[in-house]
């Protein structure tokens, strides 16, 4: 697993006062910098190896300005080109957000997925999510 702890800003804020619902999702993006960089140490975008091709949340409890964030990041699928990479946001020891983006390790040059290199499968699986962990 991966942490990251955080503190929302105030443009983080919807008009009801809780955090606005689409920083989630960017939220999680960020959270996946470490697995970014398994696959391109440098994070150079001329070499980018990865793209995006399903994301969900799913809300569990209200979020608010003022209080700090977590964001947890696990490996739950590993495929041939394809993995799974669930998170989770707590803020006060309180499961608040969860959700699933999945990754597909891309040939940006040939236009299609490539296969995930043993060393990265082996980088991932120390971060894989574990049953007793939801």
């Amino acid at each position: 697993m991966f942490s990251e702890t955080f503190t929302p800003r105030f443009t983080d804020t919807d008009a009801l006062g809780h955090i606005n619902n689409t920083m989630i999702p960017v939220w999680f993006e960020g959270g996946r910098d470490p697995i970014f960089k398994m696959f391109m140490p440098e994070l150079d975008v001329t070499k980018w190896q990865l793209i995006l091709a399903k994301i969900d949340v799913t809300f569990h409890a209200q979020m608010h300005y003022g209080y700090e964030m977590e964001v947890r990041t696990y490996i739950s699928r590993i495929g041939n080109s394809s993995f799974d990479v669930y998170q989770e946001l707590w803020q006060k020891d309180q499961k608040c957000a969860s959700g699933t983006a999945v990754m597909v390790h891309f040939c940006f040059e040939q236009q299609k997925a490539q296969t995930i290199s043993e060393e990265v499968i082996n980088q991932m699986k120390s971060h894989m999510l574990l049953e007793n962990n939801n």
